[in-house]
Order: structure tokens, then C-alpha cells, then sequence
């Protein structure tokens, strides 16, 4: 019981690490980010404010929406769940703060690859390479984090809590979160800087390309590490 619960604190910090880097990675190929970051990221550009930051800022005002969001629906659980529910919730604000920390560290570390291009043309196999790795990792990391069943990132905690309160599949609901995200990057970018700022075909690739890679996962690993984690029913 010891080995697997060490199992799956490992799955699950290492996905969290894996799901910054593929974050990270998405920015640096400047194609257009994942949506969930989209705002964030638009904004910090163009206010010239740290990323990490502003998603932090993002990410608590995420929480502070699923606690609204859970309180509404408080009737449908017993008092013990409420409780448990609210302390998941509250948990997302210092993994927040970790998380943000590894987006600047990470942005830090890797290279823009398109720091001075010309056009969105201009080193595009490398910029393509870069942004099917940030596709996989954020797939991978996902499905890791997620599946260990800890404390959700608040990115994806949202999508469930709207998802429970409108009693809607969150598939649908993820696709409706992403499209709500991109519109809003695309306001703001028009109205604050007279273009769009952190949407492009990356973007558009990542709504598409993270599930899929999160299905691919599951299946080629999700019963080996279920396994080895204990989360194996």
C-alpha cells in the first residue's frame, strides 16, 4: 500500500511537471497557446506582466468560480462531501502557486524559437516540432495529473464544476470553455492592442490535439499505471 500511494504522488507531480513544460512549450513555438492559457498569456504580453503570474491571478479567479459554483449545488451532497469538496477546491490555490512557479521557471530555461521572426512563416519546421511536443506533453501530463485523482489543476477543475452544475458531458463542456477562452483573448488582444494576441493555428491544434493524445496515453499506459498506483478498480 506504501509502495503504490509513493506511485501515485510520482505519477502525479510528474504529470503536473510535464503539463508546465507542454504549457511552456506551446507559448515558445509562437503559433498560439493552449486555450486555458490564452487569456492569461495575452494578457502578460501585452501589459508586459509575468506570465506565471497573471495565470496565477487566472487560476485563483478559476477557484473562486468552482466555489461558487459548488456551493450552488450543495443540496445534491451529503455534509462530509461538501466539506471534502470545498478542501479540494481551496487545495487548488497553493498547487496554483507551485504550478505558476514551474511556468517561469520552465519559460526561463527553454529558448523562444520565434524571438525575432518576421512573419509566423519564418522558422516554421522548428516552430512546428517545438509545438508537437507541447501537444504531447500537455496530453501526457494531463492524463497523468488527472487520472491520479489528487487535487485537480484548476484549469481542468473548472471544466468539471460547470460541467456538474450545467449537467452537461464534459467533453462538451471542455470544447465550450476552450471556445469561451479563445473568443476572450481575441477581444481583448482587439481591443487593447489592435491585434490578436496569443491565438493561431497552434491554438487550434492544441483544442484538437490534447485529447487525443490523452486517449492515446490511457490506453498505451492507463491500466500499467493505474496498476502500480493502486487506482486500478
Amino acid at each position: 500500500m506504501k509502495r503504490e500511494r509513493y506511485c501515485r504522488v510520482c505519477f502525479y507531480l510528474a504529470g503536473l511537471l510535464i503539463l508546465a513544460m507542454g504549457l511552456t512549450l506551446n507559448t515558445k513555438a509562437g503559433l498560439g497557446v493552449s486555450p486555458i492559457i490564452s487569456v492569461s498569456y495575452s494578457v502578460s504580453q501585452i501589459f508586459g506582466l509575468n506570465f506565471g503570474n497573471v495565470t496565477m491571478a487566472q487560476y485563483s479567479l478559476f477557484v473562486v468560480v468552482e466555489l461558487v459554483l459548488h456551493s450552488l449545488r450543495k443540496g445534491d451532497r451529503d455534509r462530509q462531501g461538501s466539506r471534502m469538496v470545498l478542501v479540494m477546491d481551496l487545495l487548488q490555490i497553493p498547487l496554483s502557486l507551485v504550478f505558476t512557479r514551474f511556468l517561469n521557471l520552465f519559460g526561463a530555461l527553454v529558448p523562444d524559437v520565434a524571438a525575432g521572426a518576421a512573419s509566423w512563416r519564418e522558422n516554421l519546421p522548428v516552430r512546428l516540432a517545438v509545438l508537437v511536443l507541447a501537444i504531447l506533453c500537455t496530453g501526457v501530463g494531463a492524463s497523468m495529473s488527472l487520472s491520479m485523482r489528487i487535487v485537480p489543476n484548476p484549469g481542468d477543475g473548472i471544466v468539471q464544476a460547470i460541467a456538474d452544475w450545467l449537467r452537461k458531458p464534459i467533453g462538451l463542456t471542455k470544447n465550450g470553455f476552450d471556445l469561451a477562452n479563445i473568443t476572450l483573448t481575441i477581444l481583448l488582444g482587439l481591443a487593447l492592442a489592435g491585434r490578436v494576441v496569443g491565438v493561431g493555428i497552434g491554438t487550434v491544434v492544441a483544442v484538437v490535439g490534447v485529447g487525443r493524445v490523452m486517449a492515446l496515453f490511457q490506453h498505451l499506459a492507463g491500466r500499467k499505471m493505474a496498476a502500480l498506483s493502486g487506482m486500478a478498480s
